[in-house]
């Protein structure tokens, strides 16, 4: 097989969410949307193949004094960057091995830059996707299965070596998941009830907008609650979720707790967590912890400090990363360092997701001594496109439960054009309903979401859509520094 990039072209769609979303000191109120369409030439062929990605600076710099249209504009660099260097490339024997030389030439050239290894990195997984999709449509198949045939090439020991040996069916369950369990974020600042809203603050669109809401309706049964680091703040915080959850009679629950970089060291981490654990009113929602994602700053994550108290901590909590997952082996230097995983997000990359499931998946059967981690998290993806193709990773790694934030903050679909709209609920009528007041909405039932109509696609998304109602990058940089 000969896989090349030929033709690309970035549009943006703006969108605004439907209440702020909190995460560390960044408040978030507006994701203007990039969806990438690539032409490649596959065999002599070409297919055209498309991605979506967030405009997100906040999560990528943490940086409060960033103004927002400096990282708006710091993150097209990157995007148009990748794209660049694609359509460079010599053509490349399959689709993994293009994803690596793209990979190279966008490290090379960042080193040059300010920009983190997180956001470059972007600019090279919004390519992998479009690229992934265009492959599976000239082999008529399906992500999951060209994951299991290797169809895409994937090289895992080229990442680890100790997985040299082995392919991605060796160490991947047989077949994708069909379903999972909607993991349902409770910001910093959401509502757990009604009387947490202000009058002016209740939104009138057909929406649940209240924890207490998302479980009676949709029976949400897993959590993902996010830590300010403030130990009185979230102590209350964490007592009044275990608190309502049992008033709602919501015993079979799992919960995650997310620092997002919060914690001025391990020492002071461990010690605000050992002051919770002790907490009796807490007993119950620490029985049913998953998982604690990213406690301290990127930077001081993998330091001999932090790798100290992590090995003698020996009643730790599981811990991974999610912020200092930049590079592609950072999963392994994780592990090194006493943590017990990462999390994926289809902006960190596709190849590289698969990856580290086969390395958490290898460790965990070679090392009977600790459980490894591999979450399933969101950059608030939503669809007609994004969500979708994230949603099929997951599936064919086999995360039973994922963080999906992007229906909880906007109004579902109900932004894009009606056409846009229209196909997804014809293509996507398992994953999408159409909601009372007409546009289309997650069709979260007990909890879950079908994933059937994701799995069976060629990369997540059944549909191709015209992209062209959206506006040309260029034309909306102008409008950004009008």
């Amino acid at each position: 097989m000969t896989v090349s990039v030929t033709d690309t072209e970035v549009r943006v769609f703006d969108l605004e969410t439907r209440m702020p979303f909190h995460f560390g000191n960044v408040e978030v109120t507006e994701i203007p949307k990039v969806f990438l369409r690539i032409d490649a030439e596959i065999d002599g062929e070409t297919r055209t193949g498309t991605a979506m990605g967030g405009l997100i600076p906040g999560w990528f710099y943490k940086d409060p004094d960033m103004r927002l249209a400096d990282g708006l504009t710091n993150m097209i660099e990157v995007f148009r960057a990748g794209v660049d260097h694609a359509r460079r490339l010599e053509p490349a024997p399959t689709a993994f091995a293009c994803w690596w030389s793209l990979y190279e030439r966008q490290r090379e050239w960042a080193s040059g830059t300010d920009h983190p290894p997180l956001l470059w990195s972007y600019g090279v997984s919004l390519v992998e996707q479009a690229l992934i999709e265009a492959v599976c449509r000239r082999k008529d198949t399906t992500f999951a299965d060209a994951v299991r045939e290797n169809s895409l090439g994937i090289d895992l020991g080229r990442i680890y070596e100790e997985l040299s040996a082995y392919e991605p069916a060796d160490l991947l369950p047989a077949e994708p998941l069909t379903s999972t369990a909607i993991r349902h974020t409770v910001g910093q600042e959401d509502p757990l009830t009604d009387n947490d809203l202000a009058p002016e603050s209740r939104l009138d669109d057909g929406l649940p907008q209240t924890l207490a809401e998302y479980v009676r309706q949709d029976d949400v049964s897993h959590f993902k609650i996010k830590l300010s680091a403030d130990v009185e703040r979230d102590r209350q915080r964490l007592v009044d979720i275990a608190e309502l959850l049992a008033d709602l009679s919501v015993t079979e629950y799992r919960c995650t707790v997310d620092a997002n970089e919060g914690y001025e060291s391990v020492k002071e981490f461990k010690r605000q967590w050992t002051s919770h654990a002790d907490e009796p009113a807490l007993a119950d929602l620490f029985e049913r912890l998953t998982y604690v994602e990213q406690p301290l700053a990127r930077d001081d994550a993998f330091t001999s400090a932090t790798k100290d108290v992590l090995e003698r901590w020996d009643d730790a909590p599981p811990i991974i990363i999610d912020e200092s997952d930049g590079r592609i082996d950072s999963a392994g230097t994780a592990l090194e360092y006493g943590y017990a995983g990462t999390s994926h997000k289809n902006c960190k990359g596709v190849f590289k997701g698969v990856v580290n499931a086969c390395l958490i998946a290898y460790r965990n059967r070679t090392d009977t001594d600790q459980q490894y981690v591999l979450s399933a998290e969101d950059l608030t993806t939503v669809g007609p496109v994004e969500l979708l193709q994230d949603l099929a990773v997951t599936a064919t790694i086999s995360a039973d439960h994922v963080e999906r934030n992007g229906h909880h903050y906007f109004r579902g679909l109900d932004a894009f054009p009606e056409s846009v709209q229209n196909e997804v609920l014809e293509v996507h009528g398992d994953l999408y309903r159409r909601h009372e007041d007409g546009f289309p909405t997650l069709d979260v039932q007990d909890g879950r979401l079908d994933l059937t109509s994701v799995v069976d696609a060629p990369f997540g998304v059944g549909a191709t859509f015209d992209t062209d109602e959206f506006t040309p990058v260029d034309e909306w940089l102008d409008r950004l520094h009008a």
